[in-house]
């Protein structure tokens, strides 16, 4: 351990997760404080984070952004490094991360992330996605959003050499399930933002993410794997405009009925 850094509380959030856990907590057992909040899970996972001294606490699940902010408020430490408990770290990035917290420039810092693509890893070549997962609690709070929430900071942000390794889901029948589930609880976030055009975006847009993910942000140096996670992705960007139509229509029938 670095002297003189600041003290780090790793806060993850569990339910279920015996299958990734011992990966995530043990990447950052050299951490100063390591809070599980749980959900009611009823694998090994509460045995995982008792073996590794993590504070265990449990609640039902709020939605993923409000159960993560409950975690980060259960912390002891200003600053806090946020990991879901299917992703894990090389034990070699504890250097950066405890030199990053000598003397910290920033609010926050962005980690990249790996994803595990049904049987390979992402290719390192290709672009990866990158998130503020350490910060100054004092300065930071989650989004608000349903899905894909994300930790907004109140000051700089600065990017460590660090690879957060994803496992997420393990096969494609997951991931459609996930595409699914995440599209219907986006919902809530479009109509605030009253998303127009509906119907083109149905047609148009699910080739433009097509081509984004597997051309652009180069997932096709994952092979067929990568073309595969396109294709899911492309698909959950079909599925939530179409869903959004659908509540619109919906709702014109209601208002329709209404009025008669």
């Amino acid at each position: 351990m670095m002297s003189g850094r600041e003290l780090l509380s790793v806060v993850v959030t569990t339910f279920n997760s015996a299958a990734t856990l011992d990966a995530c907590l043990r990447g950052v057992h050299w951490a100063d404080e390591i809070v599980v909040l749980d959900s009611g899970s009823t694998d090994a996972s509460m045995a995982i984070a008792a073996h590794y001294g993590a504070r265990i606490h449990a609640q039902p699940f709020a939605g993923y952004s409000a159960q993560k902010q409950t975690a980060i408020d259960l912390a002891s430490h200003r600053w806090a490094l946020l990991l879901d408990s299917d992703e894990s770290l090389d034990e070699s990035a504890s250097a950066s991360l405890q030199l990053a917290l000598q003397q910290p420039r920033f609010a926050g810092y962005q980690l990249w992330r790996r994803e595990w693509q049904f049987w390979r890893w992402q290719s390192r070549h290709a672009r990866l996605n990158h998130y503020v997962r350490l910060f100054d609690r004092e300065r930071a709070r989650m989004s608000e959003h349903a899905v894909h929430e994300e930790v907004e900071v109140d000051g700089a942000v600065g990017v460590l050499d660090v690879v957060i390794d994803h496992y997420g889901e393990p096969d494609i029948a997951g991931r459609v399930s996930k595409a699914n589930r995440y599209s219907s609880l986006q919902l809530a976030d479009l109509a605030k933002r009253r998303v127009g055009w509906l119907r083109l975006r149905m047609v148009i847009y699910p080739t433009l993410a097509f081509l984004r993910y597997f051309v652009l942000r180069g997932h096709w140096r994952s092979g067929w794997a990568g073309f595969i996670a396109a294709r899911i992705h492309a698909f959950y960007a079909f599925l939530k405009y179409a869903k959004l139509y659908e509540c619109a229509r919906q709702t014109s029938r209601r208002d329709l009925g209404n009025d008669q």
